[in-house]
């Protein structure tokens, strides 16, 4: 197996990338090859932080995992189903069923209270597993991050650490076994990005869900079940560690 193999591989797999290469083209230039045959396995329920320099790929990588994206070469699974085979419907009720996101910067409307903000995803997503009514799923999992006094305020009201524990909320409504960060505390002081760190873990453990970050923290990714470094297009594990 090659360094840019994931040592999970005996592990099945929740997502699977196989020789994934991604290429941009611009009118007149060469095209820019930014991943190049990555090979990677995340199981049902991990957490992965992947670190790199600005400009090495993760958020391309991050988003070939979700669906917002298709590679050039390779092939991308999510729980066997290889994305390149499907439909732009197929993909959209993917990321509405299957994904959720969270970013550096929340996107919540601000028009919408945090309550509307979190529960927006339930309405492409279909009827999936209603054992719990969305509302009844958003109101206890915003006061299970402490927003159960600021449901009904606006996002102006919020601080940022309190509208990324909103956005956090809304990636997992409609039950995703996938959250994908992108960046999530690269906008917030020392303190609340441990804060928020912790609250992702906990969700982590407490949904079952898999965590897969995209960061330059490294006391972020540090907090990881395992790290991997994006370099030159290509996952390795990072110099002095696994």
């Amino acid at each position: 197996m090659t360094a840019n193999a994931d040592a999970n591989a005996d592990a099945s797999a929740l997502v699977e990338l196989r020789g994934v290469t991604k290429r941009y083209r611009a009118p007149g230039a060469p095209d820019v090859e930014v991943l190049r045959g990555v090979d990677l396995r995340v199981t049902a329920g991990e957490t992965l932080a992947i670190v790199g320099p600005s400009g090495s790929g993760k958020s391309t990588l991050l988003n070939l995992m979700g669906a917002l994206d298709r590679c050039t070469q390779g092939e991308v699974l999510l729980d066997g189903v290889n994305l390149q085979q499907r439909s732009e419907r197929e993909l959209a009720a993917v990321r509405a069923r299957d994904v959720g996101f969270v970013f550096q910067l929340h996107h919540l409307l601000p028009q919408c209270t945090v309550r509307e903000n979190v529960l927006i995803p339930t309405l492409a997503a279909g009827p999936g597993d209603r054992s719990e009514p969305p509302a009844d799923r958003a109101q206890r999992l915003l006061h299970r991050v402490g927003l159960g006094e600021r449901m009904d305020f606006l996002p102006h009201r919020l601080s940022g650490g309190e509208r990324q524990r909103a956005a956090v909320v809304r990636a997992l409504i409609n039950r995703p076994r996938l959250l994908l960060a992108d960046e999530p505390t690269g906008s917030l002081d020392q303190h609340t990005s441990d804060a928020l760190a912790s609250l992702l873990l906990e969700l982590n453990r407490e949904e079952g869900v898999a965590l897969v970050v995209v960061t330059h923290s490294l006391p972020l990714a540090g907090r990881m079940h395992r790290t991997l470094l994006l370099r030159q297009g290509r996952l390795a594990p990072p110099e002095g560690g696994a």
